[in-house]
């Protein structure tokens, strides 16, 4: 069982900057493979946005945010991190995280691959 909490969302100008962060814990945090977060807005449906593998610390973006959003981990803290820089209004969305602890390691671009899921937190960029 792993519970995730996330923090940082909130309301931003164009061209501004956010962190998230969503912290795992629980029983199987021990056995987690890969972390990432994906996002859903009116029209579009949940779309994959980042990834980051927990062994070898390989990272995935979605091409309509690569060169703009990080994402990043603390093992220790069994924490994972998105900074989105250069935001722009159709980054508006609600942002989820996901962690995959039961195996064998998956596609970390696919919502298949993950066990456990976040709250969502509410990320608006205004024009």
């Amino acid at each position: 069982q792993v519970q995730l909490a996330e923090s940082g969302g909130g309301t931003v100008q164009a061209g501004g900057s956010l962190r998230l962060s969503c912290a795992a814990s629980g029983r199987s945090v021990g056995t987690t493979y890969g972390m990432g977060w994906f996002r859903e807005a009116p029209g579009k449906g949940q779309e994959f946005v980042a990834s980051i593998s927990w062994t070898d610390s390989t990272t995935y973006y979605a091409d309509s945010v690569s060169g703009r959003f990080t994402i990043t981990k603390d093992n220790a803290k069994n924490t994972v991190f998105l900074q989105m820089e250069s935001l722009k209004p159709e980054d508006t969305a609600i942002y989820q995280c996901a962690t995959g602890v039961f195996g064998p390691p998956g596609n970390l671009r696919s919502r298949k691959t993950y066990d456990y899921w976040g709250q969502g937190t509410q990320v608006t960029v205004s024009s």
